[in-house]
């Protein structure tokens, strides 16, 4: 049951499906944002994943998937009002083909997809009077060196396809669908133990910047990327401008 000053939030009541959700960032997002009243769906590539295994603060449902299998993700879709995409891996110092194939299917192109199917489904619904969401987390690899080549390759690629996006989306588009961005600088988990930042305070600090209506959501102690990430956006739009009536 949903309290009375978690029903003032903006997610009480939503449902929020969240990629890579057994993760250490997505088990924290879950938790936050339950704590703000909303319904959180797990979506888990495991193969070993038990549906009925929730937890008072993890998600409150699970759904298997598997990338290249986006499509059948796709009824689910039609009952979520946000899908925060957070899956990914790191691939660290491999640079042969296989490394560099892997994270760009995973990292990017699956997301890619993801996004599509998504954003079909929104714009193919009649009815709907509530603007639906896409979180994408990009990490500053879309920016700035990881010490892992094929990371931060498909992190830029993702990077620039999410704010292809954002910028191809008419008026319209955008009153139903609202795309954020999410970059997050070194958070510690299990992938990364010695990251400076505690994976809760960041979970908490995406939802309160998504509540206040940021599209681009960034925490890091790094204070050039609040510098170099927004520079970067504009860019990019004017450089769709150019061309988008050509």
């Amino acid at each position: 049951m949903i309290n009375r000053e978690a029903s003032k939030q903006p997610w009480a009541q939503r449902r929020i499906a969240i990629t890579g959700a057994s993760g250490t960032l997505g088990m924290a997002l879950s938790k936050a944002i339950r704590a703000k009243g909303g319904f959180v769906i797990g979506l888990t590539h495991k193969s070993n994943y038990n549906e009925n295994n929730t937890s008072d603060e993890g998600p409150q449902q699970w759904v298997h998937w598997e990338c290249g299998k986006e499509k059948e993700l796709e009824e689910l879709f039609k009952t979520i009002d946000v899908l925060v995409l957070n899956h990914g891996i790191n691939p660290g110092g491999n640079l042969d083909s296989e490394g560099l194939n892997l994270a760009l299917e995973i990292n990017a192109l699956s997301n890619w997809r993801l996004i599509e199917n998504f954003e079909k489904i929104i714009f193919n619904e009649k009815e709907n009077t509530t603007q639906k969401e896409i979180w994408v987390n990009t990490s500053e690899a879309e920016i700035q060196p990881a010490f892992s080549p094929s990371y931060e390759i498909s992190k830029r690629l993702i990077g620039q396809l999410v704010s292809f996006k954002y910028n191809s989306l008419t008026q319209i588009e955008k009153s139903k669908l609202k795309i954020r961005k999410i970059i997050l600088g070194p958070f510690r988990s299990k992938l990364n133990p010695i990251g400076i930042m505690n994976v809760q305070w960041v979970a908490s600090q995406v939802i309160c910047q998504a509540s206040l209506g940021f599209k681009l959501i960034i925490v890091t102690p790094n204070p050039i990327t609040y510098f170099v990430m927004p520079i970067t956006e504009i860019f990019r739009g004017l450089y769709f401008r150019i061309f988008e009536n050509k």
